[in-house]
């Protein structure tokens, strides 16, 4: 356990959450209200549980270290929503909570009679966080979503990867996921202060595609105005800024990215490199005449870096205020003062698994109520029979015979 933790009272200490979603981005903004004190109650079906266990590097206890990080301080409480007993014991955790977090697909849980309307009957304050692919409404509404589709239907896929050449993966498969899990937590907090004023509960309406496409800068005016359509550009960015990229260094595989937005950056650059000469007016000192000659500056610049070790380069450019930084693999993560000065990388101990899980620490970073990595993701049920008993009062011989029904 992580013996940092202290114990101060977190801000939402008193908030009940039911996650009964999957994956990532719904569960991702249960994380995070968990991080910082809200109970969150994992419900998840008995047969198997949340797929997430499953996605990943499995562990000694089968379910995976991804379920391990993106499930810690939850509680899991294992539930059969396609029968009617399941459907009664979750309307009454729901007129025990807060905060309900979804992602099935559009008009499923109003089949399973646990629709919004349904629900906000039950708890007129309920906060409902509803995740999609598409979003509640529209044309598109049934179709299924994943993040992957959610970067090519949002417009980021298809910046992403060399000029002319196939669109990439940008970054992670599961961006769009986090993505929509951290608008979904804003969401979820503005409505539990909006309650906090009137008493009422409302949904929130989350899809991935929309994540992704609020995430694009000035692509929709650039072309509602002039009818722009930005296209691959492979390392380097030649839209706003030159140079503005990632380039190789001496070391195999090395990289950095050096990111010259002003004049005065560019001039920087160019006294790191010895050649302060580039940065003068008639030569590349203005913004508009690197760009008008992208080709060469970066061409200049990437055999500057091909010359030097990263290292070399990198102490050279911080010497002079040259805004670059390294191109980091996990490994080099694990090496990085920054990250063990901030202390990203936070160690628990599992038990169940008898060794030590490192994974990223809790963010945002509060100055008197930091969040806190109780424990990691559950075993499947693990609190069932805690939750049944506790919140909703049920005797061991009730909760055994929903056991030998396998609504449990």
């Amino acid at each position: 356990m992580n013996t940092e933790q202290t114990e101060t009272r977190l801000p939402l200490e008193g908030i009940r959450v039911i996650d009964a979603a999957t994956v990532i981005a719904a569960p991702y903004s249960a994380c995070i209200l968990g991080e910082f004190g809200a109970e969150v109650i994992k419900v998840e079906n008995p047969k198997g549980g949340d797929p997430m266990r499953y996605f990943g590097t499995p562990t000694k206890r089968k379910d995976t270290l991804a379920w391990l990080s993106e499930a810690r301080n939850k509680k899991s409480v294992t539930l059969d929503l396609h029968l009617p007993e399941g459907v009664e014991l979750f309307k009454k955790l729901i007129e025990n909570s807060d905060v309900l977090c979804e992602n099935f697909r559009p008009g499923t849980l109003e089949k399973w009679g646990l629709g919004w309307e349904v629900l906000h009957k039950i708890n007129p304050r309920l906060i409902m966080l509803r995740v999609t692919g598409y979003g509640q409404t529209g044309p598109y509404k049934d179709r299924p979503g994943f993040a992957r589709v959610a970067h090519a239907v949002g417009g980021i896929a298809f910046l992403s990867g060399m000029p002319r050449g196939t669109p990439v993966t940008p970054g992670s498969t599961t961006i769009g996921d986090y993505l929509t899990g951290l608008y979904g937590c804003i969401g979820i907090l503005m409505a539990l202060r909006h309650r906090e004023r009137t008493g009422c509960g409302q949904y929130i309406d989350a899809a991935l595609y929309e994540s992704v496409f609020r995430c694009t800068d000035e692509l929709a005016p650039a072309y509602g105005m002039y009818g722009t359509v930005r296209e691959r550009h492979g390392p380097t960015h030649n839209d706003f800024a030159c140079p503005h990229g990632h380039f190789p260094t001496k070391d195999n595989g090395k990289w950095v990215a050096i990111s010259c937005v002003t004049d005065k950056l560019f001039e920087r650059l160019a006294a790191a490199m010895g050649r302060p000469e580039l940065a003068a007016p008639h030569v590349f000192g203005d913004q508009k005449v690197r760009m008008e000659h992208r080709h060469d500056v970066n061409e200049i610049v990437r055999d500057w870096c091909g010359s030097l070790h990263r290292e070399e380069l990198l102490a050279r450019c911080f010497a002079a205020g040259a805004p670059a930084g390294p191109l980091n693999s996990i490994a080099d993560v694990f090496g990085d003062r920054q990250f063990h000065s901030r202390r990203n990388l936070v160690a628990i101990d599992e038990p169940d698994i008898g060794e030590t899980v490192i994974v990223p620490s809790v963010m945002p970073r509060l100055s008197v109520t930091p969040g806190r990595i109780k424990h990691l993701g559950p075993k499947l049920g693990q609190n069932t029979d805690e939750v049944l008993s506790g919140l909703l009062g049920l005797e061991p011989q009730e909760i055994e015979e929903l056991r030998k029904k396998r609504v449990i």
